[in-house]
């Protein structure tokens, strides 16, 4: 799957030359947290956060009065807040690949731009929303994690026996950390009941870790 699938098309931008307040305004009107800074050409330039704009803000210590500081924050300019070096993505960019640059570069969001054109935003949100469809949870099932033996076949004997006694496996997912022998499996399954679950995959599995209804 790529970013394409997820991103928010077309987002909403600022110009460097936009007072803060008005960017402040527009996120907490759309309710989002960023926004891509585009100049007068239509080029990206940067993005601000709204990390950014607090930073930008008047200590809650301040004697400033809320008309001086409003008038103070209404004289800054996204530009002078906001980050010039940027991480971006292409609509192409498995959705992977965009998770680790943002976990890589402890940011929230990464702007999609293709061919020199700013096209969407992927955001920790939108990647939050695909894991929750990954793994099925609007659907009721069993949901298992088993440590499993690191061997080829070892997801296909799991999925032929679950499909022999009627289940059906609505997500899977396997990761395998440290161990070189072992790895972890999740899977979520519907049709069958858990601890018929428990039966026929405890044969195969070096532990059943946990197995409970959802």
């Amino acid at each position: 799957m790529t970013v394409k699938s997820v991103m928010t098309h077309n987002p909403f931008t600022v110009g460097p030359q936009s007072p803060i307040t008005d960017a402040q305004a527009l996120m907490k009107r759309e309710k989002i947290h960023r926004l891509p800074v585009l100049d007068t050409a239509k080029r990206l330039i940067g993005i601000v956060s709204e990390k950014d704009l607090l930073y930008a803000s008047p200590s809650p210590a301040t004697t400033l009065n809320v008309y001086e500081m409003h008038s103070l924050l209404a004289k800054l300019k996204v530009e002078s807040v906001m980050t010039r070096k940027l991480i971006t993505v292409t609509s192409d960019t498995l959705v992977e690949d965009a998770a680790r640059a943002l976990v890589d570069n402890n940011i929230g969001g990464l702007p999609v731009v293709d061919s020199g054109t700013l096209v969407g935003i992927v955001t920790e949100s939108d990647l939050f929303r695909l894991l929750i469809d990954l793994f099925g949870t609007r659907t009721k099932g069993v949901r298992a994690t088993l440590r499993v033996p690191e061997r080829p076949g070892e997801l296909a004997d799991t999925t032929r026996v679950i499909a022999e006694a009627g289940g059906n496996v609505i997500s899977i997912g396997t990761f395998s950390g440290n161990d070189v022998t072992n790895s972890v499996m999740i899977l979520k399954v519907e049709n069958i009941e858990r601890d018929r679950l428990i039966a026929i995959l405890e044969p195969l599995v070096v532990e059943v870790m946990d197995v409970r209804e959802v």
